[in-house]
């Protein structure tokens, strides 16, 4: 009886901690050119009712820095933008989190912004989960190499594609016109056969002469 008991509350105890429990996403990496604005979106899947007590937070860490500041926060249905860190005046909330999204803009990004983000979400009664993070890289121009060697790779592929394909056509062509030619050629010589059997085996006639 002790043991169902425990099975019973062991049970009850992982229901409970499954449905408390709050996933975030965002993206793993983000481009933007220098100047340009960028949206980092952030939402989280819950087992409850988007919460009208839902937050978000978002942290931001340099690269190469240690430690993280916090740049923007999202409760009691207000947004609060930190007005004294590397984003014043450059950071909107653009979410929707009646529709669990917490996401913000970034305006005229610069390479002193190239960094992690982190984006945490609570969903009372869902509060236990992990924070989700966004890299975020800044370039001077757009980055070709990734596209070049990318396209390069696919044309590659597509050309040996195309080679095989033409090389299976030519090999059946030159393989039904070998065929084709063994077997008129096999035609020709059983007629050939023929025509000289029928010489050799045509009867003679006998000539008759009649006297009068």
């Amino acid at each position: 009886m002790l043991s169902v008991l425990a099975l019973t509350s062991m049970v009850l105890l992982g229901i409970a901690s499954q449905t408390t429990a709050i996933v975030v996403y965002t993206s793993w990496e983000r481009h933007a050119l220098v100047g340009t604005d960028v949206r980092l979106s952030c939402s989280f899947f819950s087992w409850q009712w988007t919460s009208p007590d839902v937050t978000f937070s978002w942290h931001y860490r340099p690269d190469g820095a240690k430690d993280s500041i916090a740049i923007f926060h999202y409760a009691g249905g207000a947004p609060y933008v930190d007005n004294k860190g590397p984003f014043r005046d450059r950071l909107e909330f653009v979410g929707n989190p009646s529709r669990r999204d917490g996401s913000i803009l970034i305006k005229n990004v610069d390479f002193a912004d190239n960094g992690t983000f982190t984006c945490d979400a609570k969903n009372p009664p869902d509060i236990a989960g992990r924070p989700s993070h966004v890299r975020l890289l800044v370039f001077e121009k757009v980055p070709v190499q990734a596209g070049v060697i990318t396209g390069a790779i696919i044309g590659v592929v597509l050309g040996l594609l195309i080679l095989i394909v033409a090389i299976y056509y030519l090999m059946r062509f030159l393989v039904a016109r070998r065929v084709f030619s063994l077997s008129m050629s096999k035609h020709g010589k059983k007629g050939k056969g023929k025509e000289g059997s029928q010489q050799k085996q045509k009867p003679k006639v006998p000539l008759v002469f009649i006297s009068f």
